[in-house]
């Protein structure tokens, strides 16, 4: 049975690269096209497809709009389609919170030497979409929305304030939501953390101003060199790998621009693995939601290096991809419902929060 696609964009010619990239996949087709929110709803009624790919700017009702009241009354997995502008990004953000499953970037017609790479990115991101858990949210004020919570989660208390211990946290598709969840519940003295989450370069700059504005803790794109701080966050950029380095007593960042690891830069993998090299059994490695097996390879080589690892649980994640790889490959400690793995996390460092830096 093939997935089912229906196409909303204002542009013609995104409508027909789009259908051209999505009908040279053997197990998709279009069921449709609309150039605007309008017709997509009647469209919808008509063909009752598996995903929508929406784009986030269109005419006669904002594509925000749109999907807020998609999500509201009729949930299903939908693709945004988003510029790459500091707007596009913040917009595409704002989706990923009403309840999109993931995005991509408009494609760049004039470049066909990375057409093949962009329709597999595409098609990859369809297949994940139509497998996607799209459950009703409850949508609440800009800034604020959750994924079925009315309002944030208080921050837990950290019983650790050691700057000897360190976080590490990969996600892929629905990562957006789960990571801000996640740091939300984080007190404002927690150890660092560092974050690769799949994201094109131009978007982690506006993720991570938007967790910094909604969080206890500190949160910033990595420039690299960064000393690791207790209460600060530090996210892989668009176009590296995030990767933990020692310099000295200290921990801090390195960006690394080689080349992409498991097709991804930034890699979890990449980021799991120095976390291994460098921390040992200083650290902890969080696996959230995702498509594909990044990170779980990295998780493994971190546990074997004497790190707790966490995965998130099948039922609470958008796509149980990379955790259900790592958790097949025994490289994950504790498996546990994203509303609790903060509050699991904290409380195996309030038990094993010694001082042992020093090796």
């Amino acid at each position: 049975m093939k997935i089912k696609v229906l196409i909303v964009d204002d542009s013609a010619l995104i409508r027909s690269v789009m259908k051209e990239i999505i009908s040279s996949q053997p197990d998709m087709e279009v069921v449709g096209m609309a150039p605007d929110p309008i017709v997509a709803r009647d469209l919808i009624k008509q063909t009752n497809p598996d995903v929508l790919t929406l784009d986030v700017e269109m005419p006669r009702m904002d594509g925000l709009d749109f999907l807020e009241k998609l999500m509201r009354l009729r949930p299903m997995p939908v693709l945004m389609v988003s510029s790459l502008t500091e707007r596009g990004s913040e917009i595409t953000l704002r989706a990923l919170e009403l309840g999109a499953v993931d995005f991509v970037t408009k494609p760049k017609i004039s470049i066909e030497s990375g057409m093949l790479d962009y329709t597999e990115m595409i098609a990859d991101k369809i297949r994940a979409a139509a497998k996607a858990r799209i459950k009703p949210r409850q949508i609440v004020a800009a800034g604020d929305a959750r994924s079925g919570v009315a309002g944030p989660l208080p921050p837990l208390r950290n019983p650790l304030t050691s700057s000897e211990k360190l976080i590490m946290i990969g996600a892929s598709t629905g990562g957006t939501e789960a990571i801000k969840d996640f740091l939300m519940q984080m007190p404002s003295d927690c150890p660092g953390i560092l974050i690769t989450q799949h994201m094109p370069e131009g978007f982690t700059r506006s993720f991570a101003k938007r967790l910094d504005s909604l969080c206890k803790i500190s949160v910033i794109e990595s420039e690299g060199g960064e000393r690791i701080l207790p209460g600060h966050a530090y996210i892989a950029p668009g176009h590296s790998h995030l990767q933990l380095v020692r310099s000295g007593a200290n921990y801090v960042t390195q960006i690394d621009t080689g080349p992409a690891v498991n097709r991804h830069r930034p890699s979890v993998d990449v980021l799991f693995h120095s976390a291994a090299a460098a921390a040992g059994k200083n650290a902890v490695g969080v696996i959230l939601t995702g498509m594909g097996k990044d990170g779980a390879v990295g998780m493994l080589a971190m546990k074997n290096a004497g790190a707790h690892t966490f995965a998130q649980d099948e039922a609470s994640c958008v796509v149980f991809g990379m955790p259900r790889e790592a958790i097949a490959i025994g490289a994950a400690d504790e498996v546990g419902a994203l509303h609790a793995l903060p509050g699991m996390v904290l409380g195996y460092l309030a038990t094993h929060g010694g001082r042992s830096l020093r090796v």
